[in-house]
């Protein structure tokens, strides 16, 4: 059996076909909320794509809070009128991909939140996941070995410790378009390495204190350089 692999491009545009006809059938069957979808393996035959790359549409649409996936029930429309629904499907069709700046300006605005949440309302379990990302992102640097995904894992235990579902979920999302954007345009300059470890040693240290606008400043001063670097690409 051939494997056909999509690019990128494809791959969206693919998932937004899927999207445009899941409207369109609950516009046709004249779908209204709490009515039930028909299952991923009809939807994947009348569509003619597969099961995955239904579950994933689906799931970009959950995420929106256009469908809602009950277990063992199955995908039901979500309670929103037939006007704002076809208007929120039509916006989701027409987003672009964040371009770098959006990402860190996203990832800035997140964070800031993010850190002041976790410091309040971390736990020691928590504790022991930043610092367990912490010392894996230290052996990286220090040995000169590519750290942005150790660097990330360290921001996303911090997103953890928030208890703010919603922000987590986010930045789950823009995570991986980081990390593809960090190498490409070589953000993490290797020389910076023993300045960022004091950085992030920092913020761990305001957050195991409780300190919410120290961690905060030390979030700030971490995110210094790539918000410069941001505006000079």
């Amino acid at each position: 059996m051939k494997i056909e692999i999509l690019t990128r491009n494809e791959h969206k545009e693919l998932h937004n076909t899927i999207i445009a006809k899941i409207r369109d059938l609950i516009i046709v069957k004249n779908l209204e909320p709490g009515d039930k979808l028909p299952s991923e393996r009809m939807l994947s035959e009348k569509f003619e794509v597969s099961r995955n790359n239904v579950r994933e549409a689906i799931q970009k649409l959950e995420f929106y809070g256009i469908l809602k996936s009950k277990p063992q029930s199955g995908t039901f429309v979500a309670d929103i009128g037939p006007v704002a629904m076809k208007g929120m499907m039509n916006d989701i069709l027409a987003l672009e991909d964040p371009d770098f700046k959006s990402l860190v300006e996203t990832r800035i605005l997140l964070e800031l939140k993010t850190v002041r949440l976790a410091a309040k309302r971390r736990t020691d379990d928590d504790l022991a996941k930043m610092e367990e990302a912490l010392e894996s992102y230290k052996e990286k640097v220090l040995n000169n070995e590519d750290a942005v995904q150790e660097d990330l894992l360290f921001h996303l235990a911090i997103a953890q410790a928030c208890r703010n579902s919603t922000i987590n979920r986010m930045m789950l999302i823009i995570t991986p378009e980081i990390i593809n954007n960090f190498e490409k345009y070589h953000v993490c300059d290797k020389d910076q390495g023993p300045k960022r470890i004091k950085e992030h040693q920092n913020i761990f240290n305001a957050i195991k204190e409780q300190d919410t606008q120290l961690a905060k400043q030390m979030m700030k001063d971490h995110f210094n350089e790539l918000y410069k670097y941001c505006y000079n690409i």
